[in-house]
């Protein structure tokens, strides 16, 4: 279908985190159609740190407006519509738009309606339920600039989720890079390996001399790993977000004879390197056409209906599980 009806436009329902642990499918406004576009959602992705933050009530009170994802609806803690990453197929407005698949960062929902310039098309030949992704792949552009890495450096990556792999993806294409992704799961090894990265689980890694190191596995321990892994003056740059937790940063041992940069890198604002030229729509488009790479399918571990999304949040954020990401399949979607 190309075009949104009023039944359909009535019918709309988005995820709604409404209680520690706790999620509910409610109808949802789609929102002023005019000079707006009409999505109906194909897939969306959850952000498996984030939104488990979310899930979980720990957001901290001094981030609840920062925290705010593009068209959230709700305040935190609860109830609040949370979600920034959907793939669908433009059905209404903007007439050259009708029919074109696109990305926007906005909740999870069926049907809904956003500015023309809150949606990016997507390339013809990245697949909608890839394109997930996009999000996580930002992040990892972003972070990839303010590390200042090159040709030739030796990359250590803690954490081999969706962002420390996407990173990987980046850090492996630089020419003569020596990558290696740390991980407490074996099973990510394969993943590292086809994506051109050496593996290690973190008690055999020791000191690596990195040039750089990416933390992204949102642990205390990973952090203190990402440390003990940096070369001299070598920066570490931390893309976990704690929320709420408190965390012990090792800054004893060899932390300032190395002369170590700790780095903080968060997608919100664009890197300072860029940030005179590039905009966050330009970065966002250069995300979407890195995605264009079969090998980051697996990346997308779990595949759930919308409807079954409720009942299926407990196990897919649990702090066990072995997902990376998890894609959330819409009526129309399709492999």
């Amino acid at each position: 279908m190309t075009s949104a009806n009023a039944s359909e436009r009535c019918a709309a329902r988005a995820l709604y985190y409404v209680a520690t642990h706790t999620a509910e499918l409610r109808p949802a406004d789609i929102g002023d159609s005019g000079n707006r576009v009409i999505v109906r959602a194909l897939w969306s992705g959850i952000s498996r740190g984030t939104e488990k933050l979310v899930f979980e009530g720990r957001v901290p009170e001094s981030e609840f407006e920062r925290m705010r994802a593009p068209f959230q609806e709700g305040s935190f803690p609860f109830p609040v519509k949370y979600g920034y990453s959907v793939a669908g197929v433009v059905v209404g407005g903007a007439p050259d738009l009708i029919g074109r698949q696109v990305f926007t960062l906005h909740p999870h929902q069926t049907l809904f309606s956003v500015p023309r310039d809150a949606v990016a098309p997507l390339p013809d030949t990245l697949p909608a339920r890839r394109a997930v992704l996009a999000a996580n792949m930002e992040t990892a552009l972003n972070a990839m600039w303010d590390s200042g890495a090159g040709p030739g450096d030796k990359i250590v990556i803690i954490g081999a989720g969706a962002v420390g792999l996407l990173v990987t993806s980046l850090a492996a294409r630089l020419p003569g890079a020596e990558v290696l992704v740390c991980d407490i799961d074996p099973a990510r090894e394969a993943i590292a390996r086809a994506l051109g990265a050496s593996f290690s689980l973190p008690d055999a890694l020791g000191n690596a001399e990195a040039d750089v190191v990416f933390h992204a596995s949102g642990t205390p321990s990973g952090l203190a790993t990402a440390l003990v892994s940096a070369g001299f003056e070598a920066r570490i740059i931390e893309l976990s977000w704690y929320g709420s937790a408190k965390v012990s940063a090792p800054l004893g041992s060899a932390f300032h004879s190395k002369r170590l940069h700790l780095i903080s890198s968060q997608v919100g604002a664009v890197s300072d390197s860029r940030r005179a030229r590039w905009t966050h729509r330009r970065r966002l488009a250069k995300a979407l056409l890195l995605l264009v790479d079969d090998r980051l399918d697996a990346l997308i571990t779990d595949e759930v209906a919308f409807d079954e999304l409720p009942d299926a949040l407990p196990g897919l954020l649990a702090p066990r599980s072995l997902s990376i990401t998890t894609a959330v399949r819409y009526a129309d979607g399709q492999r």
